[in-house]
């Protein structure tokens, strides 16, 4: 060490050992509170653990996803409001899983910080907690890192994987789906996570976060953006539950809308109609397609319109799986049907929006 010098440190160059520290033990309680019976060992470890029941799983098939929140965790980030953006995240993770019938077992997440304040990370775990007791899911360990000089201070960035569990016989799939299955659908009362960077151009294009998302709304552009998205694998294993092997095969509607996430269950040969009407459409999409102006077409590319899952089920059995989803909490309805095609998706309808 140069004589006179004092010797550097990590805080001096952004890194604050302390308050990672601080922040571990703010989160460690919602943590814990998501721990499934198959979790061994506590916060502290390289590695969570995680006891697969061998007397439950004949042939368990393990599914895996990994995903991230967008730019909607730039609006949390410009609004200070981090205690749902944790909830996407887990929506995004187990509703993804649960489209091959999978159970979601535990998460794993990771948040990067430029400046790390141990309330905002404990917020932003929070929430993640709160969704992983939502979908039944451990969330089994995780990582903060701060990234000084390569993002600013508030800046954020919210990813995470899960690994779920589907006993093989039983993986949902396009192999499952024929002309005249059912189509149901899974309502989302907004946006969920994808869309955003046409959203927000949208909707704060001469507009900030706190005016009303629209004339005569009663909620702001903010609490539009950051509706919490719905966490659907409860409900869809209870429709399996329900429906066995009547339960074909489940869309989860991310990025690509309808339009481009439907033709992923579908098999060759087959198209899916769906009737615009039968289910509630939020005011947010008539509002982006009004202002921007964004055609139809391009709506339904783009966004979920209102459907963030959308099921396959044999003829006759859209009632009934209604039925099962809103007994799990979930609202529903029977929206389109499959048929003979080229794999498209079409919205009869749609032009009204």
């Amino acid at each position: 060490m140069a004589e006179g010098r004092p010797g550097r440190t990590y805080a001096d160059a952004g890194v604050d050992i302390e308050a990672g520290e601080k922040a571990v033990h703010l989160i460690s309680d919602a943590v814990r509170s998501t721990h499934r019976r198959e979790v061994l060992g506590g916060i502290g470890g390289f590695g969570g653990l995680f006891a697969v029941d061998t007397g439950r799983w004949r042939q368990p098939v393990l599914v895996a996803s990994t995903d991230g929140v967008g730019t909607k965790g730039a609006v949390a980030a410009a609004t200070g409001r981090y205690g749902t953006i944790g909830v996407d995240l887990v929506a995004m993770l187990a509703d993804d899983v649960v489209c091959s019938g999978a159970e979601p077992l535990f998460l794993l997440d990771y948040l990067a910080v430029g400046k790390l304040d141990p309330d905002t990370a404990a917020a932003i775990v929070g929430g993640v907690a709160d969704g992983c007791r939502q979908a039944g899911c451990a969330l089994l360990g995780g990582e903060m890192a701060e990234h000084p000089g390569s993002m600013a201070p508030g800046e954020f960035d919210l990813s995470g994987t899960v690994v779920g569990a589907v006993e093989r016989a039983e993986v949902l799939g396009p192999d499952r789906v024929r002309p005249g299955d059912q189509l149901v659908g899974l309502l989302s009362p907004g946006l969920r996570c994808n869309g955003y960077s046409l959203a927000r151009q949208v909707l704060l294009a001469g507009r900030d976060l706190d005016d009303p998302a629209w004339s005569g709304a009663d909620r702001t552009v903010a609490e539009v953006l950051l509706e919490p998205s719905v966490i659907y694998s409860p409900a869809v294993l209870a429709v399996g539950r329900d429906l066995g092997t009547g339960l074909h095969a489940a869309a989860h509607i991310t990025g690509g809308g309808l339009v481009g996430n439907l033709p992923r269950v579908l098999p060759s040969g087959t198209a899916a109609g769906l009737e615009w009407g039968a289910w509630e459409v939020p005011a947010v999409f008539a509002e982006i397609r009004r202002a921007g102006p964004v055609e139809p077409a391009e709506m339904a590319r783009v966004f979920n319109l209102g459907l963030g899952m959308v099921l396959v089920v044999a003829p006759g059995a859209g009632t009934r799986a209604v039925a099962a989803a809103r007994e799990a909490g979930c609202a529903a309805a029977v929206v389109g049907e499959v048929m003979a095609g080229d794999g498209g998706v079409r919205i009869d309808g749609l032009e009204a929006l």
